[in-house]
């Protein structure tokens, strides 16, 4: 890992861009060359086979599937009997952690409900109604770290806040035609009603268009490639959706006194994603700056992802050397980072100067892989200094909100003078019309319905 001086940081590692301007590998370009008989852009790619889904449905993803999956599964739902029998191939330590992390994080979300209100008063009634988005649609990615963790992290908060209905989508395996079997057991384990099995962008299709049977839904959650979050981008509108994940990043702030072992472990947990991962620390330290440096590249060999950790240490991380923890502090506010680890003597005194991150974690004991899988709250966090002013998924991404408006005669004759000046003052005539028709006569009861 490089070290770097802060002036130099802020212009290269420290620098924002945004998730879509990464250069396309050729390779990637030529591929979609070969599918569409012509040269194309991701985003034109995707925009081809989302048309193509919306017009012709299951048969679209079908061929999609065969193109780039290189499978067609037996069946687009995944049978009882296949989640059943995914428990025997799944090791009993692997669902007993599941079902612990399912527990932590349904025990987490039930502490932030969001509540309906009524407010009565002379004037008459006012209030919201909180009612749960009624279908949502989880992508679980299934590549070469498939992850249940992700699914039980949307899954459960959604059951949580009363969602009627919760469906996961994932990419079939070539030996099977399934999702991975642990995804199928934490599918199980969340609750959810259907597990449909497709991948990337016709799979986001087939969710927001439907396909049957593939069931439409209202909202679209989960991370994915570059394709599935060109889809979610492109189907917003005609669907909800909790965001667009970039690559994961973390961001470790470290005091002279910090372990250099365990911050390098930190790191390297986090480059080990994929090669778009970023890992930075920030220390006003420099000789842990450079034990860290150290223990990076010692324990980089040890590491069975050790490729793509190189890169994404490579290319998306390093050490940034402050003159100060209170410069420090203030670079990842700016930075906005999805995971911000304060490894320093007392993190509790900094956490009130903390106002851009997606989850803080506090002390060497309390580590970003405890948020991955077992802490409690969703580790779906914004991305991309996205953390500026968006939150991790939560309860309040299951809901919606209907306000209730119920005045009387007495509200009408305080406000509606100023509801028709403001009508007036837009060019809306009708819409005062509406006020002073009402201003100029009395108040009568509905007549009786006829029998």
């Amino acid at each position: 890992m490089q070290i770097y001086d802060v002036e130099s940081a802020q212009q290269t590692l420290l620098q924002r861009s945004s998730w879509d301007t990464v250069n396309v590998p050729e390779a990637l370009l030529e591929r979609l060359a070969q599918l569409f008989g012509e040269r194309l852009s991701p985003e034109e790619g995707v925009r081809r086979i989302l048309a193509d889904v919306r017009r012709r449905g299951v048969a679209a993803v079908s061929h999609w599937s065969q193109q780039l999956d290189g499978v067609v599964p037996a069946a687009w739902v995944v049978p009882r009997s296949a989640i059943e029998a995914a428990y025997a191939t799944v090791d009993a330590a692997v669902v007993a952690a599941l079902q612990l992390a399912a527990r932590r994080v349904e025990q987490f979300h039930r502490r932030q409900p969001a509540l309906s209100w009524i407010h009565n008063d002379a004037e008459g009634t006012l209030g919201q109604l909180v009612r749960p988005i009624e279908r949502v649609g989880i992508y679980v990615p299934g590549g070469s770290a498939p992850l249940p963790s992700s699914l039980l992290m949307v899954a459960v908060p959604a059951r949580v806040a009363g969602v009627p209905f919760v469906a996961a989508i994932s990419p079939p395996q070539r030996a099977t035609g399934l999702p991975h079997p642990a995804i199928l057991v934490a599918a199980d384990i969340a609750g959810v009603d259907a597990v449909y099995v497709a991948g990337g962008a016709q799979a986001i299709g087939a969710l927001a268009f439907g396909a049957e049977p593939i069931e439409r839904v209202d909202k679209i959650f989960g991370p994915g490639s570059l394709f599935t979050t060109l889809a979610k981008r492109q189907v917003f509108g005609i669907v909800g959706i909790d965001g667009l994940p970039g690559p994961t990043e973390t961001l470790v702030i470290a005091d002279a006194n910090a372990d250099p072992q365990l911050a390098a472990a930190d790191l390297l947990a986090q480059a080990e994603h994929d090669l778009l991962a970023s890992a930075i620390l920030l220390t006003p330290s420099r000789p842990l700056a450079e034990s860290v440096q150290a223990a990076v590249l010692a324990q980089l060999e040890e590491r069975s992802r050790h490729e793509i950790i190189a890169a994404a240490l490579a290319r998306n991380s390093g050490i940034v050397v402050t003159e100060s923890l209170e410069q420090a502090l203030e670079l990842a506010n700016r930075y906005a980072p999805e995971h911000l680890c304060l490894l320093v003597a007392d993190p509790w005194s900094h956490l009130g100067q903390i106002r851009n991150a997606g989850g803080v974690f506090l002390g060497e004991r309390s580590f970003e892989v405890l948020g991955d899988y077992v802490a409690g709250p969703s580790h779906v966090m914004p991305t991309g200094g996205t953390a500026r002013y968006a939150s991790p998924v939560n309860v309040n991404d299951f809901v919606k909100l209907i306000s209730v408006v119920g005045l009387n005669e007495q509200a009408l004759q305080a406000v509606g003078p100023a509801a028709a000046t403001l009508a007036d003052a837009e060019g809306l005539d009708g819409h005062a019309a509406a006020v002073q028709r009402r201003l100029s006569s009395p108040n009568h009861p509905f007549p009786p319905s006829e029998a």
